[in-house]
């Protein structure tokens, strides 16, 4: 797939997605989350509160983010399934604070407080939302 492609479908408002998290057991987790962008063709950013999707990336640092964008039906809907691996959990700094501050615009201090780090992921694979049979 088109990474370039991915990142502008990835980036609009429209857009909803969807990471799933494993912790070392093997427990599953699968959580909407608006705030993740992303920064360039390998890389996806985005804020975490203290919830069961961070403490599972603590655990295991791989994941997975399904990016949907609707259409008039089904078959007209847009995505992309990307695989990722945690970089790095920033706790305080520039990037954490943008992401806070955006959040206060949008849904205020109380959701923009329960903020506790930015992640940075690496995207290591990119796959069609759903892939033709073989």
């Amino acid at each position: 797939m088109d990474r370039k492609s991915v990142m502008e479908m990835f980036n609009k408002k429209t857009r909803i997605g969807a990471l799933a998290t494993s912790n070392k057991n093997g427990d599953v987790n699968s959580a909407v989350f608006g705030s993740p962008r992303m920064i360039d063709e390998d890389t996806i950013i985005m804020a975490i509160g203290d919830n069961r999707s961070f403490q599972y990336l603590q655990e295991n640092p791989k994941a997975s983010f399904i990016v949907l964008e609707p259409g008039g039906s089904p078959a007209e809907w847009k995505g992309a399934r990307l695989y990722l691996e945690v970089e790095t959990f920033e706790r305080y700094g520039e990037v954490l604070d943008s992401f806070r501050e955006a959040i206060r615009k949008m849904a205020g201090d109380k959701s923009a407080n329960a903020i506790v780090a930015a992640i940075r992921f690496k995207i290591t694979d990119v796959r069609p939302l759903i892939a033709p049979l073989s």
